[in-house]
């Protein structure tokens, strides 16, 4: 009869038993042309769970010129088809608000990745939902970015696709029961529900009836729970639960949830979510602007998809009207500067001007129009401005910067710049991101400076620096979810997610961090050393 005794502890042998398995699944993997999904099926006891976890533990190197496999091992006992959902995006590098969209996410994912992914996902005959996990698994296989091989029993529903290899470990395994469900915690209980397994309580809000929203907790997990499900600890859990809250909620949840993120590096000033009436939730965030000073100082500009751009208190969020500006379609970026003018690029990468109610000098009108002539010649794809300057970023990786003085340019991104930013300090600098996942910093006229100030393997979306009290700080967001608050001359970074796909990022002048997404707009304050 095969074993399930686990691998001995150096990995290199498969369980006993399970030999022939673990050679036709080494000569699937190495097979190019093989099919994306993999089953791996046996009765109880055969050794299923016991040769895909040796087989996560198996160094892997690419051959000359490719990366390694990275092989990812996700249990499904007990979960969802949200969870695991959630759980994959995580791992992946994507955000998802739902199964639905998490094959989306893979197939637009700009992500990189040094070899092939294949995912390891044991236990689907154990699942919460076993036949909507089945139906997930299924449409990833069907996305050509990974590889899968799903554990399943025989007897059990298992994902199908156009092609699919099967290695069938059946022996003869007695029956062996299921372990018992873990009841889920009181999910009207926030310490409860954030002390508990995060993928236990996706389950338990993901199945509960539609009208039971728990005070308000349920909506507010379904909105952040793939940050929650990341989130360290409780009061991790706590902090990103508490700035999903909407203003229904039961009104006990938000000191209750404040308390227990008291030892999180954060404090929330505010959070305005679709569906809020008072105060009203703002619209969606495409872009993020923090005013320069003047009559207009304190003042948020965020922009939505349709072009629009709403005028906002940065103290609560209140409404200051509109911008009047006459933008066709959707603006990719906005850049106020110092007069009062606000600089908008469309999705064309065109240059729009709106100015403000002071008159402009004339070389500040002079320039605008040379880099408005320059643009509709070359599109830019990212957009800042400090006094003197306008900054853009290109589709090629470089960042030209367009002064009075002349024209600055620098190449640090491989592949498109997909933001800008830049800092009026005693030693103006010029802050970028793009797809290659890395944020630098330049200042014009000499070279960027070699290491980047942060990087990881998703694109960087959104970008925003401003000085602050304690020097200046840096925002930056990327395509996985995550966003981190940087000191540019050194110090603590923090880093957040609030659950959704974030769109945009500003900090104020009070350091306070600023993250738009396409339901939510929330204000955070730094806390602690």
């Amino acid at each position: 009869m095969p074993s399930a005794t686990p691998s001995p502890a150096d990995g290199r042998r498969p369980a006993t038993g399970t030999e022939p398995g673990a050679g036709a699944l080494l000569g699937w993997l190495t097979d190019p042309d093989a099919p994306r999904l993999c089953l791996v099926t046996g009765a109880a006891g055969s050794g299923k769970t016991a040769l895909l976890g040796w087989l996560a533990a198996q160094a892997t190197r690419g051959r000359r010129g490719r990366g390694r496999t990275e092989r990812i091992l996700v249990p499904l006992a007990g979960q969802g088809a949200l969870g695991v959902a959630w759980t994959l995006a995580n791992r992946l590098g994507v955000v998802a608000r739902t199964p639905a969209d998490l094959g989306h996410a893979l197939a637009t994912s700009e992500a990189r990745r040094t070899g092939r992914t294949v995912l390891l996902l044991t236990d689907l005959h154990a699942a919460a939902e076993p036949d909507a996990v089945a139906d997930l698994l299924a449409g990833l296989a069907e996305t050509g970015r990974i590889r899968l091989v799903v554990e399943t029993r025989t007897g059990t529903r298992a994902p199908r696709a156009a092609r699919t290899t099967v290695v069938d470990l059946d022996g003869d395994a007695g029956p062996e029961p299921l372990p018992p469900a873990p009841s889920p915690p009181d999910l009207s209980d926030p310490v409860a529900v954030c002390a508990a397994d995060p993928l236990l309580v996706t389950t338990g809000y993901a199945t509960a009836p539609a009208d039971a929203d728990h005070g308000g907790l349920r909506d507010a997990w379904l909105r952040a729970g793939q940050a929650l499900c990341a989130a360290d600890g409780p009061a991790g859990r706590a902090l990103v639960l508490l700035t999903a809250l909407a203003d229904a909620a039961d009104p006990r949840l938000r000191p209750a949830l404040a308390e227990l993120a008291a030892p999180a590096p954060w404090r929330m000033r505010w959070a305005r979510h679709r569906g809020d009436v008072s105060p009203p939730w703002p619209g969606p965030v495409a872009v993020l602007g923090a005013t320069a000073g003047g009559p207009s100082a304190g003042l948020l500009l965020v922009g939505d998809r349709t072009g629009t751009v709403r005028l906002l208190r940065e103290s609560d969020a209140t409404s200051e009207g509109r911008l009047a500006h006459r933008v066709q379609g959707r603006i990719t970026a906005l850049a106020p500067t110092a007069d009062g003018t606000v600089l908008l690029l469309d999705e064309r990468g065109r240059l729009h001007t709106v100015r403000g109610t002071a008159p402009r000098p004339p070389y500040l009108e002079r320039l605008t129009d040379a880099v408005s002539t320059t643009l509709s010649r070359h599109p830019g794809t990212a957009l800042a401005a400090i006094a003197g300057s306008v900054v853009v970023g290109d589709r090629l990786g470089s960042v030209h910067a367009f002064g009075v003085t002349g024209l600055h340019q620098a190449a640090p991104h491989s592949g498109r710049v997909t933001a800008v930013t830049a800092v009026e300090s005693e030693t103006p600098f010029v802050c970028s991101g793009g797809a290659d996942g890395t944020v630098r910093l330049w200042t014009p006229g000499r070279a960027p400076v070699p290491e980047p100030l942060a990087e990881r393997r998703a694109p960087v979306v959104a970008l925003h620096a401003a000085p602050a009290p304690g020097g200046p700080l840096v925002a930056a967001a990327w395509a996985d979810g995550r966003v981190e608050l940087i000191p540019a001359e050194g110090g603590r970074r923090r880093a957040f997610r609030p659950g959704p796909a974030v769109r945009a990022v500003a900090v104020t002048a009070t350091g306070a961090l600023l993250i738009g997404t396409d339901e939510s707009l929330v204000c955070l304050e730094p806390y602690g050393g």
